[in-house]
């Protein structure tokens, strides 16, 4: 199943950069700069102008490397959400759950990965047939409320997004993170320019998250 599919190709990415941008150029430039520090996983944000054109075109770009997912992030209604999968989306990301975009993505096999910060938002969004809870801001809580919420329910899946680091990114994956968002110190770099700084960070993220998962 496709769905199937791509929830495994996430899980095996392990780090989703959060691509934002002021431009489609920059957003491009740094998503092959951190594709090409080996980071896999890509969530390009609506906050970016023409963002999906720019799914487009990488999802055109990387139609031979199937190990890299192109994804949709900061989707805030279903219609966003379906502008995203018909642009080649492998997954849409909101900062919130949204029922109607839960019903859009089940629809078309694609995964929806939610916001969530409490037990009843994740219990809602599991009852609408999602597998994977953005947990947002992460740096809210910390590693430690994984085990938490794993306690009453030990099946659900959990990606920390927002306060993710190089410093914390053992805690997290120890506590059991199906996988991590990764954006502002990767990004800041792009900013100004310096797409190899962000390849340097990309790889750096890689090189530790296999230290710690002993690849």
């Amino acid at each position: 199943m496709k769905k199937v599919d791509i929830l495994q190709r996430v899980e095996a990415a392990g780090i989703i950069a959060v691509v934002r941008g002021e431009s489609k150029e920059e957003a491009i430039k740094a998503s092959h700069a951190i594709v090409k520090g080996g980071m896999h996983g890509l969530e390009i944000t609506f906050t970016i102008p023409e963002a999906e054109e720019v799914i487009k075109e990488l999802v055109t770009a990387y139609e031979q490397s199937p190990e890299v997912l192109v994804g949709a992030g900061t989707v805030l209604d279903a219609t966003t959400a379906r502008l995203a999968i018909l642009a080649g989306a492998d997954f849409i990301v909101s900062p919130f759950f949204n029922q109607e975009t839960a019903e859009l993505c089940n629809l078309y096999q694609v995964p929806y990965l939610p916001g969530c910060m409490t037990i009843t938002e994740i219990q809602q969004a599991y009852k609408h047939g999602v597998d994977i809870i953005k947990l947002f801001p992460g740096s809210v809580y910390g590693p430690q409320i994984i085990s938490a919420f794993k306690a009453p329910m030990p099946y659900i899946n959990i990606m920390p997004t927002g306060g993710v680091s190089l410093e914390n990114l053992e805690a997290w994956i120890n506590a059991g993170a199906v996988a991590v968002g990764v954006g502002g110190n990767l990004l800041a770099p792009a900013a100004t320019g310096e797409f190899e700084k962000v390849t340097e960070i990309a790889s750096q993220y890689m090189t530790r998250y296999q230290e710690i998962k002993g690849a």
